[in-house]
C-alpha cells in the first residue's frame, strides 16, 4: 500500500488526501491549526462570511429603490439598520470552525488519519510531525501561505491589523484605512463600508484592482465612491503609526491619511521557510514560492507541491486542483496536466466580478484573435426587477469558429453565473451551442445567451 504524508490540511491538502485514501492508499496529513488550515479558520471561509453579512445589510440599505422604507431605529445610521458586531464576528468565526468539523469529519470517514502538529521534510520520504517520524512514498507539501508585513507598518492586532486579525474586533472599526487595492484590499474596504465603517481605500496604482478586466474594476469603483468610499489611487502608503486614538498612513509622497483603525492587504508570503525543503532537494524560486511542473512535482523525486505555498494561482480551487492532480500522478492514475486558461476566479465584492478564459488586454494587445460582446446588466429583465443597475455580462470567441475562449461577468452572484462560461471554455463550447441553450426567463443567466446570440456569425448562402 503507498504511504502518501501530506504537510498542510487546506484544500491542497485535505482534497489531495480524499483523493489517495478514496485510491487506496494510506494517508497521514500533517497540519498544526486544524482541517481545512488557514482557508477554512481565518481566510477564505471567514472573510466571505463577512462578506455576506455585508451584502445583507446593502441590501436592506439599497431596498427603498424597491419601495421599501425602514421606520425608526437608531440615529446615526440609514434607516436604521446596524451591524451587531460581536455577533457577526462570532457567527464568522463559529462558521469556520464548523466548516473545519465538517472537513474533518470527511478525513476521518474515509480513514485519512489527521496529526496536529506542525510539519517538517526531513528527506524526500521522510516527514517530522511534531515529536513523530514518518517514513513516506509521497510527500505533498501543501503548506499555504501568510500576510505580507511591510517594513514600517507592522500589524499589533488592535489598531494595524491584517485580515486575520478583524474577527477579534468588538467594535465596527468608525474609519478604517484599508492599504493595498488588490482583491482581498477591495473585498474588505466593500464589506466594511456596507456594515457602516468610513473607508479609505489606499491604491498604489492607477486604479484599483489593476490585475482583472478594466471595465470590470471600474464599475466596482464607481460603486464604492456612490457609497462613500474614499479611494486614493497612486498612493503608494510608507508608514503605518499608532495615534493616540487610531492610526496615521504615512504615503510615499508626503500625504498623510488618518482613521481608527488601518488594514494591510499587500499579498502574502509562502510558508517554505525553515521545514527543510531546501535542505531534501527542493527548489524555491523567487519570493521563497515552490517551484512545480504542470503535474504538481517539484525538483525532489516523489515531492510534490500544491496550493499558496506554489504561487501558481492563489486560489482555493487551484490549490485543491494541483493536491488531486498530484495524488494522479504520483499513483499512475491517468491525469490531465493543470490548465491555467480554463481557471475560473471570483472576487466577491458587491457586485461580484467573476472571469474565465483570456483577458481583454491580451485581445487588445494583440496576442490572441477574438471577437468581443459586452451586455449591460441594466438591460437584463431580472437585474431591473431586482433593482441591480450596476455590472455586465463580457464574453470573447474565436473570429470564424465561434469556440468561446472566456468571458467576464459582475453581476450579484457572479461567481456562480460564471460557471456556465467556464464550462463553455473547458469543453470548447461554440457561441451558437450557447446561443441555442435554453436560459429561465427572467434571470441573470439569460444574458449569458444573449451575449452568445450577438456573437453568433450570420450563415452564408453556401452555408445553407
Amino acid at each position: 500500500m503507498t504511504r502518501i504524508v501530506i504537510i498542510g490540511g487546506g484544500p491542497g491538502g485535505y482534497e489531495a488526501a480524499l483523493v489517495a485514501a478514496q485510491l487506496g492508499a494510506r494517508v497521514t496529513v500533517v497540519e498544526q491549526d486544524g482541517p481545512g488550515g488557514a482557508c477554512v479558520l481565518t481566510d477564505c471561509v471567514p472573510s466571505k462570511t463577512l462578506i455576506a453579512t455585508s451584502v445583507r445589510k446593502q441590501a436592506l440599505l439599497d431596498a427603498s429603490m424597491l419601495g421599501v422604507h425602514y421606520t425608526g431605529g437608531p440615529d446615526g445610521d440609514v434607516g436604521g439598520v446596524i451591524a451587531d458586531m460581536p455577533l457577526v464576528n462570532r457567527r464568522v468565526k463559529e462558521l469556520a470552525r464548523a466548516q473545519s468539523a465538517d472537513i474533518a469529519a470527511r478525513l476521518a470517514a474515509e480513514g485519512v488519519e489527521v496529526v496536529t502538529a506542525p510539519g517538517r521534510l526531513v528527506d524526500p520520504q521522510v516527514v517530522r510531525a511534531g515529536d513523530r517520524t514518518i517514513r513516506a512514498d509521497v510527500v505533498i507539501v501543501a503548506t499555504g501561505a501568510t500576510p505580507r508585513i511591510l517594513p514600517g507598518a507592522e500589524p499589533d492586532g488592535e489598531r494595524i491589523l491584517t485580515w486575520r486579525e478583524l474577527y477579534d474586533l468588538e467594535e465596527l472599526p468608525e474609519h478604517l484605512i484599508v492599504v493595498g487595492s488588490g482583491v482581498t484590499g477591495a473585498e474588505f474596504a466593500g464589506a466594511y463600508r456596507s456594515l457602516g465603517s468610513e473607508v479609505t481605500l489606499v491604491s498604489s496604482r492607477d486604479r484599483m484592482m489593476p490585475n482583472e478586466d478594466a471595465d470590470a474594476a471600474e464599475v466596482l469603483e464607481e460603486v464604492y465612491r456612490r457609497r462613500g468610499m474614499n479611494v486614493m489611487g497612486r498612493s503608494r502608503a510608507e508608514s503605518v503609526k499608532r495615534t493616540d486614538d487610531g492610526v496615521v498612513v504615512t504615503l510615499e509622497d508626503g500625504r498623510t491619511a488618518e482613521g481608527t483603525h488601518c488594514l494591510m492587504t499587500v499579498g502574502m508570503i509562502p510558508n517554505t521557510a525553515g521545514i527543510g525543503l531546501e535542505e531534501a532537494g527542493v527548489t524555491l524560486g523567487p519570493g521563497g514560492f515552490v517551484q512545480v511542473d504542470k503535474v504538481s512535482r517539484t525538483s525532489a523525486p516523489g515531492v510534490y507541491a500544491a496550493g499558496d505555498c506554489t504561487g501558481v494561482l492563489m486560489l482555493a480551487s487551484v490549490a485543491a486542483m494541483q493536491g488531486r492532480i498530484a495524488v494522479w500522478h504520483a499513483l499512475g492514475e491517468a491525469v490531465q496536466p493543470l490548465r491555467l486558461a480554463t481557471v475560473a476566479s471570483a472576487i466577491f465584492t458587491d457586485p461580484e466580478i467573476a472571469a474565465v478564459g483570456v483577458a481583454e488586454k491580451a485581445v487588445r494587445a494583440g496576442e490572441i484573435e477574438a471577437n468581443i460582446v459586452k451586455l449591460p446588466l441594466a438591460t437584463n429583465a431580472r437585474a431591473k426587477m431586482q433593482g441591480f443597475n450596476d455590472g455586465f455580462v463580457k464574453l470573447f470567441c474565436r473570429p470564424h469558429t465561434g469556440i468561446i475562449l472566456g468571458g467576464v461577468v459582475v453581476a450579484p452572484r457572479a461567481s456562480e453565473l460564471i460557471l456556465a462560461v467556464s464550462v463553455a471554455v473547458q469543453q470548447r463550447l461554440t457561441v451558437d451551442q450557447i446561443a441555442h441553450t435554453f436560459a429561465v426567463y427572467p434571470s441573470l443567466s439569460g444574458s449569458v445567451t444573449e451575449a452568445a446570440r450577438r456573437l453568433m456569425q450570420p450563415m452564408t448562402p453556401s452555408g445553407i
